[in-house]
């Protein structure tokens, strides 16, 4: 199994940012490349080539859903790359949209980020093992 290194995180709160980063380059030993707005990771992502894509739904401009839809329309996301959504968004309606679209797994916010690196090392071993 390819072990999970790089992960591109998108998410326009700078409080959130800060302890996520903490979770998974600290404390994860994640490659974590870290941009605030969808536009920012159109225009990081070919050169990060990352293996996991986390992106919250939630921003302005472009939300995650068009984030990623961007993302695969410019060729940047593989079939390979898994896809995880964090929201505070978890209906199941919410939940039935992300799968059509591709999602690969929802973590829900508030999420604890002493065991955040965990849970996506859980998610990675699930599409990967």
């Amino acid at each position: 199994m390819t072990s999970l290194e790089k992960i591109l995180y998108v998410e326009d709160d700078q409080d959130i940012r800060e302890i996520s980063s903490i979770a998974l380059q600290d404390i994860g030993g994640f490659n974590l490349k870290i941009c605030e707005s969808g536009a920012k990771a159109l225009e990081e992502v070919d050169d990060f080539l990352p293996q996991l894509i986390l992106l919250d739904v939630m921003m302005p401009g472009m939300d995650g859903p068009t984030t990623l839809e961007a993302l695969r329309n410019q060729g940047s996301v593989s079939s390979a790359t898994v896809v995880v959504f964090m929201t505070a968004k978890v209906h199941s309606e919410d939940l039935q949209r992300y799968r059509e679209i591709g999602v690969n797994h929802v973590i829900s916010k508030p999420f604890d980020p002493m065991t955040l690196a965990d849970k996506i090392r859980e998610i990675w071993s699930k599409h990967h093992g």
